[in-house]
Formats: structure tokens, C-alpha cells, sequence
């Protein structure tokens, strides 16, 4: 077998992957209420302005401002209040000078009103069962003051959303306003998970002497949910060339695949072959200068991303977070590496590290007096519950030695 280790940095790697990886092409038109997650495959428009008529900002009494020039506690100005505009209802009162009509927050503006008072600078005079009755304006108030204009949140005719938007909650609320029920979305990319070795079993077995049960191919599938693609668990292969290159050529209907354990170097492990024969340009590199996850192969065909993850449940998920998760975001048409959600906190223990690696160490918070504080779960990559664990992970950069306790360091959150 030809020898491909030779480490990049990950930055290096992950770009010289990303570099081979095609955004797919097809669209598909989906409900928005059903679109959280999905990436916008064309701009989103408005096709009317939002709000579509002036709108009380306040609960108060819509007046012409020029009737309260000058009011004040000492000095109150007086009106007439002539009637109510109801919510969900046209504002039909017209005022006259001096008048004023009780609105609600979110209600019609009537045209004949330029400012809204709010009810906290108003009181009564005398009774206010019924119309038309006086209150005192304790307070002046400008034209447009509390009035919501009509297109001031977004004007008919303007880009609310890119292309190559991943939608939030908001963005889905944003649409709704506006009547787009449904929107063009990228179809999410399928991504087969291949797991390897004669030692796995899946999940449900009883394992026997030597054997282990099978739980990447559901820790890397609930990472390709998370970052929105499709996943498709193909079962456990056998540490056999062609069996690994029969269950491989699920890539011609797939737009990734992932194939766990069969990374590091040695006479069994066959996965740089498997990925070598998938396609131009095949493997683009066997290693990547990191702890955990260092024998990680990338690869690509004809626009299709391939990986090779350690077998070791926490490195396959650190490097499947590296590498595959930014594939799956360029699939989708997304530009650059997805947005890692971090804390700074203050570090409990030394970490050791050596300069030229990437390092990640699981880490727990704990808010103490004195802040947060990140408590190192140390522990080897087969054992997962380092990560069931920890609340994120420690990256000691590459030109580090390590970190030491009292440092205030970084924690990517899961």
C-alpha cells in the first residue's frame, strides 16, 4: 500500500478538502414552518412591505402630535378622546384638533394621527366609561413617536434573505410575516456511514470476547442531522478489501461517505485503497497534525467529499466535526466553517501538548465565584463518556506546549 502519512496542519487540511467539495445543484420548495436548518437555494423577497399599515408601538391615545406641543405635569394638555381603534380592525376614527382615539399595541394608526402618547403619560378627566371623554397629556410627544411607519421593518420589493442562508427561528418568522409559506431550499446532502471491523457488532448484540458495539455510525449520523444532511447507516463491514470497496460504492447514490476505523497504518486497514479507487483526485491527504483523530484520511470524487475516521468514538467525532461538518456546509452552498458556539473560562488543570499539534481536550464548566471555570476531562479517544462528560472542548493551538492551569482559555461548546 502506497504510504500517505505524512500529517497537514488542520487549517491546511481542511481547506485542501473543501477545495475539491461541489455544492449540489438541486432545489427543492418545501413549507417554512417545516425549513429549520435548511439553506436558502434562491433569495427570498417581500412582497409587500411589514408592516403594511402604521402600527401603535404602545398601548395609549393616537393623537396629532401638534396638540400636545408644550404639555407637561405642571401644564397638561387637554383632549378629547372620540373613540377606540380595535385590534385587528381598520382605524375608521378621524380626528379633528384637540381629539385623540384610545389604540392598543400593534393596532391601526388612523391616518389622521401622527404620534401615539403612551397611557403611563395620560389620565382621566372625570368619568371614562364611554365616549367621547377628556384626558390630561402629561407628557409632549414628536411626530412619529411610537408609531410604527408602514415598510419599517422591510420595504416591498427587498432581499430579506441570501441565497445560501441557513434558516433560524427567526428567519422562518421573518418569512411567515410576510405570507411565504413555503421556500427554496438546497436538498440536504445524503451522507452513507460505513462502519468497519471484524470486531464490531451493532448496538442490540450481546459482544463476545474481543468485540465491540458499534456506536459511530450513530454519533457521526446525529452530527450529519445536526448540520443538516441526510444520514444513511449502511451496516458494519468486515476487514476485507472488497467487501469495503462493495459497501464504498454507495457513493454513486450518496454525496459523501464516511467509512470509521480503518485509518491508521497498518496491513489491514484498507480504507486509503477503497477511497483511492472511488475516483479523481481520491485521497488528499493521510493525516492531520492533531490529538486526537491524527491518521484521519480526506478524499474526494468527481465533487464528493470522502473521510476516513479513526475508529476511536472520540477522535471520529473531533475530526468528523474538522472535516466533516465544513463538507456538508459547502455541499449546501454555505460559505466558510459553521459557527462554533464558545465560552472563555479560566483553566483548573495543566494540559500538556506539543508544539506542531492541534490538540483537543474535552472540558467540563463549573461557574464558581470567582466565574466559569473549565475543568479538563482527561481521558484516551475509545472512551466516550470523556465526551458524555465534558460541555465542549479545549483546543491547545498548534505553537502551544501545552496550556496551564489559571490560563483563560477557550471552550467550543458541543
Amino acid at each position: 500500500m502506497t504510504e500517505f502519512f505524512n500529517v497537514l496542519p488542520p487549517d491546511e487540511a481542511r481547506a485542501l478538502l473543501l477545495a475539491h467539495v461541489r455544492p449540489l445543484a438541486e432545489r427543492e420548495i418545501v413549507p417554512t414552518a417545516d425549513a429549520l436548518g435548511r439553506v436558502t437555494a434562491a433569495p427570498a423577497t417581500a412582497p409587500h412591505p411589514l408592516p403594511a399599515f402604521r402600527r401603535s408601538a404602545m398601548d395609549g391615545y393616537a393623537v396629532r402630535a401638534a396638540d400636545t406641543h408644550g404639555a407637561g405635569e405642571s401644564l397638561p394638555a387637554f383632549l378629547r378622546v372620540v373613540g377606540e381603534v380595535g385590534m385587528g380592525r381598520a382605524a375608521e376614527v378621524a380626528l379633528s384638533v384637540g381629539e385623540a382615539a384610545l389604540v392598543h399595541t400593534g393596532g391601526m394608526i388612523p391616518d389622521t394621527a401622527d404620534a401615539v402618547v403612551q397611557v403611563e403619560h395620560t389620565q382621566y378627566v372625570g368619568e371614562a366609561a364611554r365616549f367621547p371623554h377628556e384626558i390630561e397629556v402629561l407628557r409632549a410627544v414628536a411626530v412619529g413617536q411610537h408609531v410604527i411607519q408602514v415598510g419599517e421593518d422591510v420595504a416591498a420589493g427587498a432581499e430579506v434573505l441570501p441565497a445560501g442562508h441557513r434558516l433560524r427561528p427567526q428567519d422562518l418568522g421573518g418569512l411567515l410575516a410576510l405570507g411565504l409559506t413555503t421556500v427554496a431550499v438546497v436538498r440536504r446532502p445524503r451522507v452513507a456511514i460505513l462502519a468497519t471491523g471484524d470486531e464490531v457488532v451493532p448496538p442490540e448484540a450481546t459482544p463476545g470476547p474481543g468485540q465491540i458495539r458499534d456506536i459511530n455510525s450513530y454519533t457521526v449520523a446525529g452530527q450529519v442531522l445536526t448540520a443538516g444532511g441526510l444520514p444513511q447507516r449502511r451496516g458494519i463491514v468486515s476487514d476485507d478489501l472488497d467487501a469495503l470497496r462493495a459497501a464504498a460504492a454507495a457513493l454513486a447514490e450518496s454525496d459523501m461517505v464516511v467509512m470509521t476505523a480503518g485509518s491508521s497504518v497498518s496491513a489491514r486497514d484498507v480504507t486509503v485503497q477503497v477511497i483511492a479507487g472511488l475516483g479523481a483526485p481520491g485521497v488528499l491527504l493521510h493525516g492531520v497534525a492533531t490529538r486526537p483523530g491524527k491518521p484521519t484520511i480526506a478524499g474526494a470524487a468527481a465533487g464528493k467529499p470522502l473521510l476516513g475516521l479513526p475508529g476511536n468514538p472520540v477522535s471520529a467525532m473531533i475530526q468528523f466535526d474538522m472535516f466533516g461538518v465544513p463538507a456538508l456546509y459547502r455541499l449546501q452552498g454555505l460559505a466558510g466553517a459553521p459557527p462554533r458556539p464558545a465560552l472563555w473560562a479560566r483553566l483548573a488543570h495543566n494540559v500538556p501538548s506539543e508544539s506542531g499539534r492541534e490538540d483537543y481536550v474535552p472540558a467540563r464548566l463549573e461557574q464558581t465565584a470567582d466565574g466559569l471555570r473549565a475543568v479538563p476531562v482527561f481521558g484516551k479517544s475509545n472512551l466516550i463518556y470523556t465526551l458524555v462528560g465534558a460541555d465542549g472542548l479545549i483546543v491547545v493551538p498548534l505553537n502551544r506546549a501545552g496550556l496551564m492551569a489559571g490560563d483563560l482559555v477557550e471552550v467550543r461548546l458541543f
